[in-house]
Parts: C-alpha cells; structure tokens; sequence
C-alpha cells in the first residue's frame, strides 16, 4: 500500500512495456468499492479492452474523495509513468460524483473533443448521456480521461476514442512519427 496525501489506497502493477506501446493506469472511483462492498467490474473490462493499445500498467481503487483523487491523478501524471490515466466512475450529478473537478483541477491542457465525441456516440445509446460531466485533459505528457462507472459504458466510451489515442500519445512523446497520420487518404 502507498499513502498519498494521508489515505491508503490499494495498487498493482500490472508489468512493463515497450516503447511503442500506450502505457495505461486505471483508477476507479467508487465509495463502494474502495470499502469492499462491490466488486469492481469495470477495471477487468477496461483491462481487456486496451490489450491491442498497449498495457495496464497500474491499477486503483478510491472513494469518492476530492482531495485524495486530485492527488493521486497529479502524482500519476507528474511521475511520467503513464501515458493515459483513464478514470472510471464518479461523473454523474450525485453530490458524490467529483472525478470531473478533480481531473479538472489538475489538467494543464482541456482536450474537450475527446469528451464531446463520447457524449455524442453515447447519446446513440441513452439519452442518460446527456447526464455525464466526464472531462479529459493533458498534465505534462498524460493524457486524463474520465469514463462512465458501468463496465459496458466504460468500455464503449473507451471504443469512441480508440482511434486516436495511440496518435495521441504520439504527440505527446513528441515522436516525429506522429506527423505522418494527420491526413487521410481521400478518393
């Protein structure tokens, strides 16, 4: 266990990865399941669903915890061991739900696209999309991305992204690759 700014929270490491692969943390944001009263489901999922991106390199559970949740992101984000920090939960309009100001209150960078094209795919699904607040964003070379707390919209937002996250990282290893895929082929 590591302490960070007086809590407890429990880690893993998930292994190391090559270069051209995204390296990925998970935090999850959930009351209930940082006191063991549910079973975090949407992890494992996210977990699954970025294999072919790259590899999970770290993962966490919190409360819902302002303090304790904007730390931790900045920790993650300023030791420069992930590349995406993707937060799962805590994005809705319960009093609770604070994972939008804490990822606000860290980033550097909006990258409200992101954000805007998950709203708008998931609104295809659920007009309930319209009720997410989820926010991403750049600190330092991280990229911070809030998810829906469900496994199955965790990963779908996840989908409406995939595109452009490896391209993303790209830019923000400033790998002089990255240039090569801003135009498409058009007939």
């Amino acid at each position: 266990m590591k302490s960070v700014a007086g809590s407890v929270w429990n880690y893993t490491f998930m292994g190391k990865t090559s270069p051209e692969d995204i390296r990925f943390a998970i935090l999850t944001v959930s009351d209930r399941s940082a006191r063991g009263e549910r079973a975090d489901l949407s992890a494992p999922a996210l977990q699954q669903a970025v294999k072919d991106l790259g590899q999970v390199m770290h993962t966490a559970i919190l409360p819902d915890d302002y303090h304790l949740l904007r730390d931790t992101l900045a920790a993650w984000a300023d030791e420069g061991h992930f590349d995406v920090i993707l937060t799962i939960g805590g994005t809705g309009f319960t009093p609770r739900d604070v994972t939008p100001e804490a990822t606000l209150a860290v980033i550097e960078r909006h990258t409200p696209g992101l954000a805007e094209a998950m709203r708008t795919a998931s609104l295809k699904i659920t007009p309930h999309a319209m009720l997410s607040r989820a926010e991403a964003g750049i600190r330092k070379r991280t990229l911070i991305v809030n998810l829906p707390g469900g496994p199955r919209a965790a990963v779908e937002n996840l989908d409406v992204i995939r595109p452009v996250l490896s391209h993303a990282v790209q830019l923000l290893r400033d790998d002089s690759a990255a240039e090569q895929g801003h135009h498409s082929a058009k007939a």
